[in-house]
């Protein structure tokens, strides 16, 4: 979800799912959509109350009911930014 020029994910199994444990090992990621390709760097966010955040915003923008159905686990989120390039 792009918020404030920011990307949050959501894992769908929080901890458990295997891209965010693969992202604890190597924070480079790719991100294709509609053909559209970006190289991102992804933070984990454990912080109980910013999980709770990220939560909630996707919940506002996709509604409680489909975030309760396609999410089954709510313990961390992550960050998603552009690569800064080499100066």
């Amino acid at each position: 979800m792009w918020k404030a020029g920011k990307l949050y994910l959501l894992p769908v199994e929080g901890s458990d799912t295997q891209w965010y444990k693969n992202v604890l090992q190597n924070s480079s990621i790719r991100i294709t959509s509609q053909g559209a390709e970006a190289a991102l760097i992804a933070s984990p966010i454990t912080d109980s109350a910013q999980v709770s955040s990220v939560v909630g915003n996707f919940r506002a923008k996709y509604g409680a009911g489909d975030v309760k159905k396609y999410y089954a686990k709510f313990d961390v989120a992550v960050l998603a930014e552009m690569r800064r390039a080499p100066s």
